[in-house]
C-alpha cells in the first residue's frame, strides 16, 4: 500500500486489513517452513557421503508429508463449511480465531521449546542413528530403513504443516481463500529459498538470526490476534464487553484496523496477557538454562541453540 501512496498510505483504505492479513500468513508459513527446513538439515547431516541411501527416503517421506498436509486441509476445510450450516458464524469465527492464537502461543512459547523444538530434533537424530545402525542387507532389514527414513521426513513436514492449517481456518472464515492463498504463497517461496539454499547449495545461513527476526514479527501477529479474538469473542456474546470512555476519543480507527487495539478492558487484557506469556516464557527459558550452566559448568552444548547441538552430534561421527 505504501508504494503506490507515495509512502502515505491510507490505514483505512479498502484492503488495508486484506494486506495485514497476507503479511500474518506469510511470516507463519514461513516460520514454520524455517522449522521444516532446520529438522530435516539435522537428520540428514551425517548423511553426508553416503549417497542416497539415506536421503531419498527422507526427501519422499518429505514429499509425503507435503501431500497429507494438503489432504487434511482438504478435510478441515470441508468439515467446518459442514459446521457452518448449523453454527453461527460469529461463534465458528470465535472458536477458529481462539484455536489460531493457541497454535501462535505453542510456537512463541519459549520455555515449551526445550521440548518442543530442541527435543523433536533430538528424537529425529536418534530414531535416525537407530535405523543405520540397525540397517541389514536382507529384504525386510531394507525395506524397514526405508520406511523408517521415510517416517522421519513425513513427521518433519506434517507437524508443521499440521499447526498451519489449523492457524489459517480463522483467516479463511473472515476473509476468503484467496488472501489465504497469496499469504501461503509469499511463505512458501521464501521458504524454499532456504532449502534450495541448505539442501542444493549446501550454505550455512543465519538461521538463528532468522528464527529470532521471524519470532519476533509472529510475537506481534500474536498480540493484534490476541485483541481482534477478544473482540470476535465480544460479538459472539462468549465474554462482556467493558468499555473504557477515556481511551474512546484516543484511539484513532485504524489502530483497530491495524492492530486490534479497542478501548474495552478485555481486548486490551487478552493483548496484554499474550505479551506477558511470551516474554515471560522466554526470560524463564533463559533463566533456567543459567542456572543449569551454574549447577553444572563442566557440561557443554547447555543450550536450546539449534547450531550448537548440531555440531555437537556432528562431533560425535566418527
Amino acid at each position: 500500500m505504501a508504494v503506490p501512496a507515495g509512502w502515505s498510505p491510507n490505514p483505512l483504505a479498502r484492503g488495508a486489513g486484506a494486506g495485514a492479513a497476507t503479511l500474518d500468513i506469510a511470516v507463519l508459513v514461513f516460520r514454520e517452513g524455517l522449522e521444516c527446513v532446520l529438522v530435516l538439515a539435522a537428520i540428514t547431516a551425517g548423511a553426508a557421503g553416503k549417497g542416497g541411501a539415506e536421503r531419498n527416503p527422507i526427501a519422499m517421506g518429505a514429499a509425503a508429508g507435503l501431500a497429507a498436509t494438503l489432504v487434511t486441509w482438504a478435510v478441515v476445510v470441508r468439515a467446518l463449511d459442514d459446521l457452518s450450516e448449523s453454527v453461527p458464524a460469529l461463534a465458528l469465527e470465535a472458536a477458529t480465531g481462539l484455536l489460531a492464537v493457541v497454535v501462535l502461543l505453542v510456537v512463541m512459547n519459549w520455555f515449551f521449546h526445550r521440548v518442543y523444538w530442541t527435543g523433536w530434533i533430538s528424537l529425529h537424530n536418534r530414531r535416525r542413528r537407530e535405523l543405520v545402525e540397525h540397517a541389514g542387507t536382507g529384504r525386510r532389514s531394507r525395506a524397514a530403513f526405508l520406511w523408517g527414513m521415510g517416517l522421519l521426513g513425513v513427521t518433519s513436514v506434517y507437524r508443521e504443516g499440521f499447526e498451519i492449517v489449523l492457524f489459517l481456518q480463522s483467516y479463511r472464515l473472515k476473509l476468503g481463500n484467496e488472501i489465504v492463498f497469496w499469504g501461503v504463497c509469499a511463505g512458501a517461496l521464501l521458504t524454499g529459498v532456504v532449502a534450495v539454499l541448505t539442501f542444493v547449495a549446501h550454505r550455512k545461513l543465519p538461521y538463528r538470526k532468522m528464527l529470532v527476526l521471524t519470532g519476533v514479527l509472529l510475537g506481534m501477529v500474536l498480540v493484534v490476534m490476541a485483541g481482534e479474538q477478544a473482540q470476535e469473542m465480544q460479538q459472539a456474546g462468549w465474554i462482556p464487553t467493558t468499555r473504557i470512555g477515556p481511551l474512546a476519543g484516543v484511539i484513532p480507527g485504524w489502530m483497530a484496523l491495524w492492530f486490534s487495539v479497542f478501548p474495552t478492558v478485555e481486548t486490551l487484557a487478552a493483548q496484554t496477557a499474550a505479551g506477558a506469556l511470551v516474554l515471560g516464557s522466554y526470560f524463564t527459558a533463559n533463566r533456567s538454562a543459567q542456572g543449569r550452566r551454574a549447577a553444572e559448568p563442566g557440561v557443554e552444548f547447555e543450550t536450546n541453540d539449534y547450531w550448537a547441538e548440531r555440531d555437537l552430534e556432528t562431533a560425535k561421527q566418527p
